[in-house]
């Protein structure tokens, strides 16, 4: 079975696989701390003023607010 990056769209043959992906995924550059959602920017907004998350049955909104950057949430080792 393979298992899908559903930001980039890369295919990977195991959970492990896509896992370490997600950490290096150029294209999931956002998180919502509401839903856990990762994606890339340009799916948060239309204007590039006002931020929300894209998942439908979510109700984050606001960059830096309830969306941050992968990179403030990743635990550095």
């Amino acid at each position: 079975m393979t298992r899908t990056c559903r930001n980039c769209k890369r295919t990977f043959s195991s959970e492990l696989e896509l896992e370490l992906h997600r950490d290096v995924c150029s294209d999931a550059q956002l998180v919502c701390e509401v839903c856990g959602e990762r994606f890339a920017e340009r799916y948060a907004t239309t204007d590039g003023w006002r931020y929300d998350c894209p998942n439908d049955d979510c109700d984050g909104t606001g960059l830096k607010e309830d969306l941050r950057p992968v990179s403030d949430v990743l635990v550095s080792q």
